[in-house]
Formats: C-alpha cells, structure tokens, sequence
C-alpha cells in the first residue's frame, strides 16, 4: 500500500522516483519573494502548489526542512536580475521612505497572504540583508577556482569559460551558442565580457541606499547569489528539492547551478520542481495588460475582469484543481465551477461526524484511500485526488441518506481519509464552520420554522427555507426531523 513517490525533475526531464539523500530527511528550497509590491496570484499559485508538497512529503513520514527565502536586496530591474535599479530601492524613493519600510511593509502583506490562504510557514525563512557575509564567502570561493573576475569592483561569473567543462544549459536544455546569439548586445558602457556573464557582486554608486563592504567595493549582492549562500548555508552542499515559479528556470535557476558548481562542484539540489503559469482568460497575467489581479482584489470582487468574489478557499481548491506543471486560467466560468465544487467537497466533510455506521456495510474504503495515495505518489497529482475525494463525497451523501449501507471500521476510515486527504494534504478548511456559532443560529431558525410548520404557517415555513437557500443552505425535511446542510 501507498508505493513510491515519483516527481517530475526539470533536470532530467522526465518523471524520476524519488529517492532522499539522506532519509527520512528532505531539504527543500523554494525560491520566494522579492518583497517592493503586494503579493501577486502567480507568486499564490506557486507557494501553494510547494505547500501541498510539504504537507504531502510530511504525511509520508519525512522530516522536511523547507526554506523559503525573502529577497530584500539585490534584485534589479533587467531581465537577468543584475541590470537596472534596485526593485526595493526604486520604491522606497518614490515613497521617500528607508528602503527596509518597503521590505517590512509588503513582507507583513506576504505572510498575511500565505496565511488567508492557509499556506503552512516554512521551516526556515532567511533574508538576503541577513546572509551578506555568507554570499561575500561564495564569491571568493567562486574566485578561486577561476570561474568569475573583477572589474572595477565588481564580480562577473564568466559563463563562457564555465561552460568549457560543465554544461550552463543543463537546466533549460539549451546550447550556449544559441543562449548567447538570443541575447542582446551588451553596449558600450557594460563591463561584462561576455553577454551571458552575470553579476556575483555590484559596486554601489555613490547614490544607492543599500550596500555593504566587501573586499571588492562597497556594494551589494547580485540576485543569483542569495539562494546559492542561503539553500548552501541551510541544507547544505547538495539537497533534495529546488522549487520556484517556471520564469525562474531559464535564468535564475540555470545561474544557481553554475554558482554551485562553479564553488563546490556540485548541482545543488538532485530534483527541480517548477510550477506554471497563471493565465487569466487566456492571456498572460501582467501588469501591462491591466488584467493582473491581487488576492485581496480576488475576494472582494474589486476588479474589472471577474464579475463576483471569491473566498480564499475557494481559489486554493481552484488552484489545486490543476496539476501544479500545467498552465492554469481563470475566468468566471471556472471560478463558478471551483466554488460549487468546493461546496460539495466541504458539505459532505461536515457530514461526516453524523454518519451512523450499520452492521453490516456495502462499501470498502481502503481502495479508495490507496487511488488518493496513487494520485499523489503520481507527482503530486492533486486534480486526480480531488477527484478520488468527489467519490469519497458520493459515498458520505449516499450513506447520509440513507441509500448505502457502511459498517464501524469503513466508516473510521471514510474519515481517516477525508481528515487526511482534506484537512491535511490539500488545506482546505471549512469557512463556514469558523464561524462556530453559526450551527446554534441555524438549529435555531430551523426550530422556529418547525414551529411555524406546526402551526400550519406554511408561508413563514417556506420563507425560512428560501432566504436560507438564497445564502447558501439547504434544508431537509426527513422521518427524523430537518436537518440543514450547505449548498
């Protein structure tokens, strides 16, 4: 019963069993923000979707250390990260603020996110600021064995000669010639030798705010370099999982791996896991295109390209309605369908406590639990366990009304599965049931409509049960009294 895990590697392409190096213990890395803005639904999408792999690789036994970074400093503008303004720094300007009120101000919106949508915090959760003397450690390591130079203070990694002995491409499965001729020219002013090489340490100009000494030049960090010090310093030379969005793979990721070579000669992590895009009817979510969306804006509804809100549970199943590799659109037609679905999914979870078993049963729940671990040994597969969990629903309503019989032990692990499988491996909870006086205020309309039924006030009677039914519930009138229940 429950078999191998086995993960897609980016690495190598294909779906590889995975196997820990130091078991039961797993070291996960997962990218995280870079904290000038509010959090963002594709950052969502994937802290999410890594969330799900922590829970599930801790249901399976293994004591996970996951770090997740913070990335307050370093991060330019460019596409490769080290060209342009400082991301931070150009906010806190424009807010005439320290560039650290920037940092605090939307790493407190982070968390608050990650909270709403009950994303569990990882192990451990460092900051670029608090590893600068571990990444100046890195570059003379990457100095010395002959993979970076100096220029005016600043410290190149030099791709081209890195790629004489180790593959730069290995990642993205791309050559060297064709990265470089999809480059563009580098101009007169760029101290670079070659287009592909990328920043270790930046000399600061007198006017930035935020910088360090260092044997080089009083500067700062390039964006690269962080997770190599930070994953290093925490799991050491090599670990498990590297995690992160799909648009950190072709760069970011790709330059990791050199770093990490290039100074311990090893690839850092043995499984890289990336999660896709989020797209939002159809076209890529992004700024320029006035169709991003903030979580927050998400579930009041405050926005011009989704007609209603959705509560935060409601877009964490929508999101785990898709496998964590595959594009995912929103629109309001797959909202709606994701909220009528959790619905049902959570309905038939607050059955679960008033089930009576018989004694004798017609149903076996342990093949289904196995098809639940099936699904998820099968990477993580959660829109096929959400499917298994639309089954394991069927039976709780059907055993509810009556229609199937379950005996004792079925029953203890009909639970077993939706507490497991629910609660612990998905993270949805119940919005509903927070509110833990909303049974008593419900038992207590349905007695007074019971009352008025009694009294043959059927119109009050029926009243009740259409504006309950207008929020959300639905009544059931049976041999043993009526029973409410969410739509």
């Amino acid at each position: 019963m429950k078999q191998n895990l086995f993960v897609y590697n980016t690495l190598t392409r294909k779906k590889e069993e995975f196997k820990p190096i130091n078991p039961p213990h797993v070291g996960m890395y997962v990218c995280g923000p870079t904290v000038y803005s509010n959090a963002h639904l594709g950052n969502s999408r994937t802290y999410i979707s890594f969330d799900l792999i922590f829970r599930y690789l801790t249901l399976l036994g293994y004591k996970v250390r996951y770090v997740r970074n913070i990335t307050d400093a370093g991060h330019l503008e460019g596409d490769a990260g080290d060209e342009g303004e400082d991301k931070i720094e150009k906010k806190a300007k424009l807010a005439q603020v320290e560039p650290m009120e920037i940092v605090q101000k939307y790493t407190v919106d982070f968390r608050d996110v990650m909270r709403t949508f009950n994303v569990l915090p990882p192990s451990i959760e460092p900051t670029a600021t608090g590893h600068i003397i571990e990444q100046i450690e890195l570059v003379k390591l990457i100095l010395h064995n002959g993979y970076a130079y100096e220029v005016n203070g600043s410290i190149y990694f030099d791709v081209e000669k890195y790629n004489k002995t180790q593959d730069y491409g290995i990642l993205n499965g791309r050559k060297l010639e064709d990265l470089i001729n999809n480059t563009r020219d580098l101009g007169g002013q760029d101290e670079k030798r070659g287009k592909l090489d990328f920043a270790l340490w930046i000399k600061a100009k007198p006017e930035h705010l935020m910088k360090w000494p260092s044997p080089w030049s009083v500067g700062f960090p390039g964006w690269h370099l962080e997770c190599s010090a930070m994953s290093n310093k925490y799991l050491g030379k090599q670990f498990d999982i590297h995690g992160g969005g799909i648009d950190l793979m072709p760069t970011h990721h790709t330059n990791e791996i050199a770093q990490s070579m290039a100074a311990c000669h090893t690839n850092p992590a043995k499984y890289w896991i990336h999660t896709n895009m989020l797209t939002i009817n159809g076209q890529k979510m992004s700024k320029s295109l006035g169709n991003s969306i903030l979580p927050h804006e998400l579930f009041s509804g405050d926005n011009p390209i989704l007609s209603k809100g959705y509560s935060p549970m409601t877009v964490r199943f929508f999101i785990l309605q898709a496998h964590y590799h595959s594009t995912l659109d929103i629109s309001n037609d797959a909202m709606d369908a994701s909220e009528k679905g959790f619905k049902r999914l959570m309905n038939s979870f607050g059955l679960l406590d008033s089930l009576v078993a018989s004694s004798n049963g017609e149903v076996e729940i342990a093949p289904l639990i196995q098809r639940c671990y099936d699904a998820m040994n099968d990477d993580f597969n959660s829109p096929v366990l959400i499917a298994e969990l639309f089954e394991a629903s069927r039976i709780v309503n059907s055993v509810k009304d009556g229609k199937l019989k379950i005996d004792a032990e079925n029953l203890a692990l009909l639970k077993q599965l939706m507490d497991t499988f629910v609660q612990d491996v998905l993270g949805l909870k119940d919005e509903q049931a927070a509110n833990d006086d909303l049974p008593n205020v419900l038992n207590m309309i349905v007695d007074i409509r019971n009352g008025a039924k009694t009294n043959k006030d059927y119109a009050t009677s029926d009243k009740i049960r259409n504006g309950l039914q207008e929020i959300g519930f639905q009544l059931k009138d049976g041999k043993d009294g009526t029973t409410w229940s969410k739509i």
